[in-house]
């Protein structure tokens, strides 16, 4: 039965403890309704305005079983893990509403082969690719196709499993660490092998209900370790919001030719999909292309999104969870925001936990910044690094280039050791165009 409309919301349930579900937490604590927020686990910044608990976010039988008891209004999903193991089927079963689609709607980022089986299905452009759970089979291919290539890990990877290869020997060597080396675990069983795609990438993100489809303002994200997208992927090192390669007239497009299909085949299969479709598009001369599909907000897109959302975001979500979904439910504010992601020195390999934050609340007292916590703990009443990303760094402003300053300036406040930042988010958008909104 879809949602009456009722707001009457004493709990919510975010799950995870990143950045987007700080993110997430920060948006819905402020609703109208000034609901009671519990986040699992959480992380320092999510204290301040919720209430921690002590639960991992892939632990789903201890998060029912809290959810049973405790009968939050609603819970929303950060994170693909436990969207993939089934958490919504079993919150649902529960008569528990919960944003976030069923473990089959998962697929489609828990399963890149499964994505490019139903993207090809449904007529969706997007890369030719071919799938193989044989690596010497891989090689071959990879071995008679003109690079670059890039190479993706079937399975969940935490955002790092797509290698872009510029020549056969590259897209060798990834094949087999996939593959042979498991340097992804068992998201290595089986590999894509596909062609390159020129152009610039966007993030869209949209609501649904399994009908209607709302999306989200656009963003950019920054998915390379080093200033001028050099060095290795990661899990995202900045975002911003509007991305201006989105025009207006490509919006139509993206609804027509990608959204829709896609959740038309999905229910051709038995699948109503419900929750947040996230899709990686690559913009060039053939129009937009799909690279990837999330089942989730993105990290860092959502500390980018999120703060633009001009209102309560409850009314969507319910929505999304229960049906009756509709366009009206969100408004925007013009002023763009970018989001510098600060991470801990090695990352996105190995790197040191612990280190002492300072600054947060000098970054956080200038206008329109919010720092947004990822990986950090509280230790002896300070706060510490506790992961590869640390914070999210935010601002919002009339213009992008004043955007950038602040969150620049935010930056330049926090100190902890090893920090590392990239320093030219949102310049491609600069270089673009200023004040397009989106």
């Amino acid at each position: 039965m879809p949602w009456s409309g009722e707001r009457i919301v004493k709990k919510i349930l975010v799950i995870g403890g990143g950045g987007r579900e700080h993110a997430l937490a920060w948006k819905l604590a402020g609703d109208s309704e000034r609901p009671r927020v519990f986040c699992a686990p959480g992380n320092a910044g999510t204290a301040g305005i919720a209430t921690n608990l002590p639960i991992a976010a892939e632990d789903i039988s201890a998060l029912a079983a809290w959810a049973r008891a405790e009968r939050p209004d609603l819970t929303v999903v950060g994170p693909e893990a436990p969207l993939c193991a089934g958490l919504s089927d079993m919150f649902s079963e529960a008569g528990l509403p919960v944003f976030g689609p069923s473990g089959a709607g998962a697929r489609l980022e828990g399963s890149k082969v499964f994505s490019k089986d139903v993207m090809e299905k449904a007529g969706v452009p997007t890369a030719g690719a071919r799938s193989f759970t044989d690596a010497d089979a891989a090689v071959k291919h990879a071995r008679s196709r003109k690079p670059p290539l890039v190479v993706k890990a079937d399975g969940l990877a935490a955002g790092k499993g797509v290698i872009i290869c510029g020549t056969a020997a590259e897209a060798e060597t990834a094949i087999l660490r996939i593959m042979k080396n498991r340097c992804f675990g068992e998201a290595g069983r089986s590999v894509l092998v596909e062609d390159f795609l020129e152009g610039e990438e966007a993030s869209i993100l949209a609501l649904t209900d399994g009908e209607e489809i709302v999306p989200l303002a656009s963003s950019q994200d920054h998915k390379r370790v080093s200033d001028g997208d050099k060095g290795p992927n990661t899990g995202g090192m900045g975002a911003y919001s509007p991305a201006p390669v989105v025009t207006d007239d490509l919006w139509p497009v993206i609804r027509s030719r990608v959204l829709a299909p896609t959740l038309a085949e999905l229910a051709k299969r038995g699948i109503r999909y419900r929750g947040v479709i996230y899709a990686g598009l690559m913009i060039g001369r053939r129009g937009p292309m799909v690279l990837e599909f999330n089942c989730r907000f993105g990290d860092p897109e959502t500390q980018a999104v999120i703060p633009r959302i001009d209102g309560d975001l409850f009314p969507a979500l319910m929505a999304c969870a229960c049906g009756g979904l509709r366009a009206d439910m969100l408004r925007w504010r013009p002023d763009p925001c970018v989001c510098v992601v600060m991470a801990s020195g090695g990352y996105p390999d190995a790197y040191q936990k612990g280190g002492v934050i300072s600054g947060l609340d000098s970054a956080g007292g200038i206008g329109g910044v919010t720092v947004f916590h990822a990986g950090t703990a509280v230790a002896d009443g300070k706060v510490v690094t506790a992961g590869g990303r640390v914070l999210g760094v935010t601002a919002t402003a009339p213009g992008l280039k004043e955007a950038i300053g602040r969150a620049y300036e935010a930056v330049g406040l926090i100190k902890f050791e090893g920090a590392q930042f990239r320093t030219d988010i949102g310049r491609r958008a600069l270089a673009r165009t200023q004040g397009v909104k989106g």
